[in-house]
């Protein structure tokens, strides 16, 4: 539930009024990144870096609603660049990306697992669909990417995670 209310008193300075927004919006923030990088530490510390960002920026938020829209975004941004960050590395190191533990009782179950295996942005775009229940026009806001570009990930994406399950259920594995 939004509090217009809270919003008004936060941008006003209200730092009580900053603590409930977060109350309100972490578990959406912290889920998205749960999901994206399976491991909590990281997910923690990317909110926290979220929720920064967000009250260094209170003036530029209009709205209650352009607040969730607004931690959607820079929370799908963050998971991108962590991507990035993660592959570069891996690369570097001369190791191929390693898929992190599923083992987290957020994280269960074989589809969430091979979504963290997708490269991105089609893993970000997926959770943006999928977990967070937004249609491809709202995804392309929150990337700032052509609405024609989502569909197309998303449809490769789905059509890769379907590949690997088949491949599975081929070696009998998952059953």
């Amino acid at each position: 539930m939004e509090s217009p209310e809270a919003f008004e008193r936060w941008r006003n300075g209200d730092g009580s009024a900053f603590a409930e927004i977060v109350q309100e919006h972490q578990r959406m923030v912290y889920s998205m990144a749960c999901h994206a990088l399976q491991n909590r530490a990281l997910a923690a510390e990317l909110a926290q870096d979220v929720f920064l960002e967000l009250h260094r920026n209170r003036r530029k938020i209009e709205s209650a609603g352009h607040l969730k829209l607004w931690l959607r975004k820079v929370t799908a941004r963050r998971l991108i660049d962590c991507a990035r960050k993660r592959r570069e590395a891996n690369e570097l190191a001369g190791e191929p990306a390693a898929i992190p533990d599923p083992g987290d009782p957020l994280l269960r179950g074989l589809l969430q697992r091979l979504v963290a295996t997708l490269p991105e942005p089609g893993r970000t775009m997926v959770i943006l669909r999928y977990q967070e229940d937004l249609d491809p026009s709202e995804i392309a806001g929150i990337l700032d990417t052509p609405l024609l570009t989502v569909k197309s990930t998303l449809h490769r994406s789905i059509a890769l995670l379907r590949a690997k399950l088949e491949a599975m259920a081929g070696k009998g594995v998952g059953r």
